[in-house]
């Protein structure tokens, strides 16, 4: 009888409502099970199937998987969320919060997770006041919501993020934003493949559009969403450079392209001849990630690789091997489009390096390849691919 990976269940807010969260090691299996429950569906935003956060929808989901799986439900409370009652006055002050904020020019997400949160902070304190609101009160809302529902450290931090806001907008009220703290984010440390492992990936993937999107992963550090939007007309072969347009936080940056990864670019473009995308999809559409997902965990499992790698595996293996090669955190800061250099302190700190001489650690790996390669075969990424 086959074994199943482990369900895993959670609590947390996504896009202005609670959601209860279904995470496992990809499975085919366990995939089309969910999906004949009622209103699951896949957030690329959360890495997590998701339903709305309910009692009945969380018993559902016991039921769906008992005797299919272990399910580990340590992160739920059975404190489910409640429903709000509000006043026409209270309703009026939130709609009026959720204009402000598009005036801020914040994104959609980032508007709706907010009006959330405060929807349910003055719902809970219905009883009071807004212009009686203090610092204990959302102590007690902390305490008696965020706590007992185990939402994560994250999310307390957007609550906080969306509270200071609110008190800028409605300044009436005595909560005081100086001792309004965020609590501390935790640091897990990222999975980081090996400079071998990284090459073994390529190697086993022998689909030539699959094999160039791994690389171009990895060779410029670039986020999923990154690759699946990139436009032709954003790639500079001539000056081994990227354009990424509107990327994380609505930024533009430009990224190199690896040396040694030109040839199999260039390949692939005659091969597959995309019109708009550098990768495409059924009739010139944007390539699914979900697509990336399922070949990249197939090619970790051909390569003997034990490790849990996603995507994004690749992005922090090629920031900690730029540092492992010298290059200064404040350029690894700009080649990833970190707007914090706390977010690429993760890394660790190096030494300091011009730009222009940053070299990708994919010509790195292979260049030391070629040097110590006893049989004097130059392993080729333009080569041993399959249509």
């Amino acid at each position: 009888m086959k074994k199943y990976p482990t369900i895993y269940l959670e609590q947390q807010v996504h896009r202005n409502s609670s959601k209860l969260l279904i995470k496992f090691k990809y499975d085919n299996d366990l995939i089309s099970i969910i999906r004949g429950i009622g209103g699951a569906a896949w957030s690329k935003t959360l890495a997590a199937w998701h339903l709305e956060n309910t009692k009945e929808n969380y018993d559902k989901v016991i039921t769906t998987f008992k005797g299919v799986t272990i399910i580990n439900a340590s992160k739920i409370s059975k404190t489910f969320p409640f429903k709000r009652k509000l006043t026409n006055d209270q309703k009026a002050i939130l709609n009026n919060f959720y204009l402000y904020l598009k005036g801020k020019r914040y994104s959609k997400s980032t508007i709706d997770t907010y009006t959330f949160f405060m929807a349910d902070f003055v719902n809970f304190h219905s009883k009071t006041p807004l212009e009686e609101l203090t610092n204990r009160d959302v102590e007690l809302f902390i305490e008696k919501v965020f706590i007992e529902r185990k939402y994560s450290v994250s999310t307390q931090r957007q609550f906080i993020s969306a509270l200071k806001i609110f008190i800028v907008f409605y300044p009436q009220t005595k909560i005081n934003d100086l001792v309004l703290a965020r609590p501390k984010k935790s640091r897990k440390l990222p999975n980081v493949l090996s400079s071998e492992e990284v090459i073994k990936i390529i190697q086993v993937t022998k689909n030539l559009k699959h094999r160039a999107i791994l690389v171009l992963l990895y060779s410029s550090g670039l986020r999923i969403s990154e690759v699946t939007h990139l436009l032709l007309r954003n790639i500079d072969i001539n000056r081994r450079q990227l354009k990424i347009e509107h990327g994380k936080g609505r930024k533009d940056r430009y990224v190199s392209l690896a040396t040694t990864f030109l040839p199999l670019l260039q390949n692939y473009l005659v091969t597959y001849a995309p019109n708009l995308f550098f990768v495409e999809g059924i009739e010139g559409k944007k390539y699914s990630e979900s697509s990336i997902r399922k070949f990249l965990h197939k090619s970790v499992e051909k390569a003997g690789i034990t490790k849990k790698v996603t995507p994004h595996t690749l992005r922090h293996s090629y920031a900690t091997h730029l540092l492992e090669n010298g290059v200064g955190l404040r350029h690894i800061q700009e080649l990833l489009g970190h707007s914090k250099p706390e977010t690429t302190m993760i890394y660790t700190h190096v030494a300091k390096k011009d730009l222009l001489e940053v070299q990708s650690p994919l010509d790195t790996i292979l260049l030391h390849l070629s040097k110590n390669n006893k049989r004097e075969e130059k392993f080729l990424l333009s080569g041993n691919y399959n249509i």
